[in-house]
């Protein structure tokens, strides 16, 4: 009877064991870093990767000076005794590996490139640090923002130009394009069959003569990666111009639709 008591409260107490959100996690990632700081409750997150600090490429960049910095070594991470690390798929694999081996829990994020991204994870996000309900309300609310204004029919939307440093620029898979689509603009690098961040020649750009440019903020400090979006030709082109900041797109988070928003004012009417 003894036994078959402590095997029913077993039964009862495990999963409720099981379902304990993380008490000390940290990120290792601007994109989760943001992530966890919007969802984290007060004491769970107990450390953020210096690049969330960071005004041009972090949306939440005054809350992380609340939370301690990392530099990214194992070492450091492991001296913080997380019983969950998040960060995203791409930082360095021996740093990662380095951190499963020593027995920590590390959940990875892929890069996002749309809205449906975003949504996912959020809802990820919120059930790693047992916060679904905050994750689904944020969800919410970015929706809601999207669906403010009525999408845009196809042969009415103006012909965007998305040209960063370095003359890049974003096509098709790309969240970018998805900011784009959003906010009723088509992609002149759709047409041109561009995939993912590549190269466009300014001879091109000049050649689609879009009705709009869009491009990221000017860094503080100069670099010449920057020079050829001060090109004479780029004024020339008689398009219209807006200036996204890059912390509201480099990561895949709600702030996303304050881009979409800010692209949708500055469209061509």
């Amino acid at each position: 009877m003894i036994r078959a008591l402590v095997a029913g409260l077993l039964v009862a107490v495990l999963p409720a064991m099981a379902a304990a959100p993380p008490a000390r996690v940290v990120s290792t990632n601007l994109c989760t870093d943001q992530l966890a700081m919007l969802l984290a409750a007060p004491g769970q997150l107990v450390a953020v990767s210096k690049l969330a600090r960071d005004p041009v490429a972090s949306a939440l960049w005054r809350e992380a000076t609340a939370f301690p910095a990392h530099d990214g070594a194992a070492e450091a991470i492991w001296a913080l005794q997380p019983d969950l690390v998040v960060g995203g798929e791409w930082d360095p694999p021996a740093t990662i590996d380095l951190l499963r081996r020593l027995g920590l829990r590390v959940e990875l994020f892929p890069i996002e490139n749309s809205f449906a991204d975003i949504r996912a994870h959020l809802v990820r996000m919120g059930e790693l640090l047992g916060a679904p309900d905050a994750a689904a309300r944020l969800t919410a609310a970015m929706d809601a923002a999207l669906a403010a204004e009525p999408a845009a029919a196809e042969e009415r939307r103006p012909r965007a130009a998305l040209y960063y440093a370095g003359g890049y620029t974003s096509g098709t898979g790309t969240l970018a394009d998805d900011i784009l689509t959003a906010a009723g603009l088509a992609n002149i690098a759709d047409a041109r069959g561009i995939a993912g961040l590549a190269h466009l020649p300014l001879e091109v750009l000049v050649t689609e003569a879009p009705d709009m440019l869009v491009t990221g903020m000017a860094y503080p400090s100069p670099a010449l990666a920057q020079g050829i979006l001060r090109h004479p030709a780029l004024a020339a082109l008689g398009a219209g111009l807006a200036a996204v900041a890059d912390s509201l797109w480099v990561c895949g988070t709600p702030f996303a639709a304050e881009a979409v928003r800010a692209l949708r004012a500055a469209r061509p009417r």
